[in-house]
């Protein structure tokens, strides 16, 4: 899957924290370190440091989030007949007797309602183009080494 799948609603949410991050949070820190100096000698300033720390951590996101948005897919979530970014599956994970449900698409999705399932993670490579009653199989590492799972895919719907 190249890209990152995004619904359009967090490709929107990414847009506004790109903006913000680049205008108003950029004169903020900018203001902050400009008033850090004020206090004299900036090798021992933990003001001047934390705002330099903090420009940095901003400058990082604000790359990331260019990057994501260039190379987003956005997709929407329509339930197909198979499990694809953007779509709500429930699945029935190493036997259990309760199904959990997750929102399949980007980590960058942060939905209140449920977990997000990265399409990149075992799983959610297992799981991307199954259809509803399919049971599938994949690794995950642990202590002991690499362990098989199982899943079955028991509804897939649209957000």
């Amino acid at each position: 899957m190249d890209g990152t799948h995004l619904s359009p609603q967090a490709h929107t949410r990414l847009q506004e924290e790109l903006a913000w991050r680049s205008g108003p949070r950029r004169q903020e820190i900018s203001l902050w370190i400009e008033r850090a100096r004020e206090h004299g000698d900036i090798r021992e300033n933990a003001d001047y440091d934390a705002a330099k720390n903090e420009q940095g951590h901003n400058e990082a996101r604000v790359r990331h989030l260019e990057h994501l948005l260039r190379n987003a897919v956005i997709v929407e979530g329509t339930a197909d007949d198979v499990v694809a970014p953007g779509v709500v599956v429930s699945l029935l994970v190493g036997g259990d007797d309760e199904p959990i449900e997750y929102l399949v698409g980007s980590i960058e999705e942060r939905h209140d309602t449920y977990d997000v399932l990265s399409v990149s993670s075992p799983l959610g490579q297992a799981i991307l183009g199954v259809a509803v009653g399919a049971e599938v199989t994949y690794e995950i590492a642990s202590r002991s080494g690499t362990r098989t799972m199982t899943a079955e895919v028991v509804e897939i719907r649209a957000l």
